[in-house]
């Protein structure tokens, strides 16, 4: 599941509602909004969360919550003010391990921060399964 929350602040009860209804994997959240004030509101019961809060400023942040059941695995990356989280599920058996993205671009962001981005989605891709998500807020995208 993927959604921008533009504020996860009085929409935890719900999403945690419909992931119970739903039964997801994998659960992938733009623009939580979040900070380290929310951290008693934010856990879904049988998830391992997984967040990246912006910054010294106000909005953004993106978050995955992965069910307890995969073996995952947080990929670090360096690229300040690019908002992005990868984690990489690990594959069982013969499978092959599938790396999960989820990113927030705000509408205004710099060029050298989309330069950053795309050097950061660079050297994570070499993936051979690849699920990627997020609000892009670029121009003449579908």
């Amino acid at each position: 599941m993927y959604t921008n929350a533009r504020s996860m602040g009085n929409k935890q009860e719900e999403l945690e509602a419909m992931v119970q209804q739903q039964r997801y994997d994998v659960v992938a959240i733009t623009e939580t909004w979040w900070d380290d004030s929310h951290s008693w509101s934010t856990a879904l019961d049988g998830y391992r969360l997984f967040r990246r809060d912006r910054k010294g400023k106000r909005g953004g942040g993106v978050a995955l919550y992965i069910k307890k059941a995969f073996d995952t695995i947080s990929i670090e990356t360096n690229e300040d003010g690019v908002e992005c989280l990868w984690v990489r599920i690990k594959g069982k058996a013969n499978k092959a391990d599938i790396l999960l993205g989820v990113c927030y671009r705000p509408p205004n962001q710099e060029e050298e921060v989309d330069n950053l981005f795309y050097k950061q989605l660079e050297n994570v891709s070499g993936s051979s399964a690849l699920a990627f998500v997020g609000d892009f807020n670029l121009p003449d995208i579908c």
